[in-house]
């Protein structure tokens, strides 16, 4: 897969400096400083007609906690709205070089977790739309993330210009350094916590510093066990997932014995065949397990309405638990107009772009094609419900403490797109100047006003009865 990233730009075998001089040659045809733009045609399709379209292949009684969550904030919609985003974003500038996207590279799909080795990462964590494509798309997507961010915060408009001059001067400069690294030393670069704290405790105070430690300590705490103990109970001496409706379904409560009985199968199924795609030792370990009990999971924003089991597996005991997410995978949104994925199936692009982007990843993240009880075939991919997991809380940021944070996101996301990408021409179109850097704080700042916008298109379609909202 990485040979077609630099095969799309003739690069895979250039010298360096025929690379960087590609790079400073695209400058000519799109120059950095149009990456301002942002200008919808009147042709632009009505966003809750994209994301109804999306809600039609949903399971029907959960898209109105979808809709409901989204309404909540323009933050909360943007977290919804990649398929919006995403043909947006198809008529913006682009420099002509692709790499593994995100796909939905918004701040919070930015956190801490864990590493086999259980040190504690930070890494990007969400890659349901992942592709290859442009590898501006990712850094717009961030960049206007904080924007909406710190509009929610109260942040004045000089703050936010200069959070997202942070982050995308981080994102530069860092392609820049990766770009004077060899393959293996770009390959095996990672931020751990303690590298966090290195290189960026100086520019926080005291109590942003104790927040984070706080963070980290917590995010340690949320793993197999913790969920074990939060998501089941006892049933007549058996641990079961216990129910919490319309978040968390049993399958004995979800459908009748016979139709039970078939997803029970398939599910079945699914956890045992998808270990093929682990590595023999991951899956010597799987099989030391055994499926106890299974249930319907709601997740995230954008996700709500897709199918998404999480399964008690058991292992030594019954205080051996393992949780696994089987999670629907479905078309990224970026192949419109990206191209589409290289893959036999979605679960498969999912987790071969997750291993490409991430500096390490769960020990059982795989995939497997299923067909339903309704005898439609789809596409999954499986990794641990929760292996360590500290998420950020931009509410609780003051302009200073997400203009850091906004620095190590762009820094991740550039070491993601080192990997998979021509690291020299990207570093080199971008140059050491900040021409591309003011005109992501434009950009950021046009698609926050279309994203609210398209949040109150939204809200207005839910009062107008158009669509069926729901809190949960």
């Amino acid at each position: 897969m990485t040979s077609r990233h630099l095969a799309d730009t003739g690069t895979k075998h250039r010298t360096p400096q025929e690379r960087a001089a590609l790079g400073k040659a695209a400058r000519s045809s799109v120059p950095r400083s149009s990456h301002v733009e942002f200008d919808p045609t009147p042709k632009r399709p009505d966003p809750v007609d994209v994301i109804e379209g999306q809600s039609a292949t949903r399971v029907p009684d959960l898209v109105p906690i979808r809709y409901g969550r989204m309404t909540e904030s323009p933050f909360r919609f943007y977290r919804g709205a990649a398929a919006i985003m995403a043909g947006d974003l198809a008529d913006t500038p682009r420099s002509g070089f692709r790499t593994q996207l995100c796909g939905d590279a918004h701040l919070l799909n930015f956190r801490l977790l864990a590493s086999p080795e259980r040190r504690m990462m930070f890494d990007i964590n969400d890659f349901d739309e992942t592709l290859p494509g442009p590898w501006e798309w990712d850094v717009k997507r961030l960049s206007a993330s904080f924007v909406i961010a710190g509009r929610a915060n109260g942040f004045s408009a000089k703050e936010r210009a200069g959070v997202v001059r942070a982050t995308v001067r981080s994102y530069r400069e860092w392609m820049r350094r990766f770009a004077g690294m060899g393959n293996l030393p770009v390959w095996y670069a990672q931020f751990d916590e303690a590298w966090v704290r290195a290189q960026f405790a100086p520019e926080l105070s005291a109590r942003t510093r104790d927040r984070w430690s706080r963070a980290a300590a917590k995010a340690r705490t949320r793993d197999s066990l913790q969920a074990f103990g939060k998501l089941t109970h006892l049933v007549d001496g058996k641990v079961r997932i216990a129910a919490d409706p319309p978040l968390v379904t049993p399958l004995q409560d979800l459908l009748p014995d016979v139709e039970r009985g078939a997803l029970e199968k398939t599910i079945h199924r699914l956890i045992e065949h998808y270990g093929q795609t682990l590595q023999s030792d991951r899956r010597f370990l799987l099989e030391q397990y055994r499926v106890a009990d299974m249930a319907r999971k709601v997740v995230g924003v954008g996700s709500v309405g897709t199918r998404c089991w999480i399964v008690l597996l058991l292992g030594r005991d019954d205080s051996d638990p393992l949780l696994l997410q089987a999670k629907e995978a479905d078309q990224s949104v970026l192949a419109p107009f990206a191209g589409a994925a290289a893959h036999h199936t979605q679960g498969e692009r999912v987790v071969s772009g997750q291993r490409l982007m991430q500096a390490t990843s769960d020990i059982f993240l795989g995939w497997e094609r299923v067909d339903g009880i309704d005898g439609r075939r789809r596409d999954f991919y499986v990794r641990q419900l929760r292996d360590w997991k500290g998420i950020a809380q931009p509410e609780a940021m003051v302009p200073a403490g997400m203009r850091t944070f906004g620095e190590l996101c762009g820094a991740t996301l550039a070491r993601a797109h080192a990997r998979s990408g021509d690291r020299i021409a990207i570093a080199a179109y971008l140059g050491p100047g900040d021409p591309f850097d003011r005109a992501l704080v434009t950009f950021a700042e046009r698609y926050a006003d279309q994203n609210e916008r398209d949040h109150q298109a939204l809200v207005d379609a839910v009062r107008a009865g158009r669509v069926t909202a729901e809190t949960a």
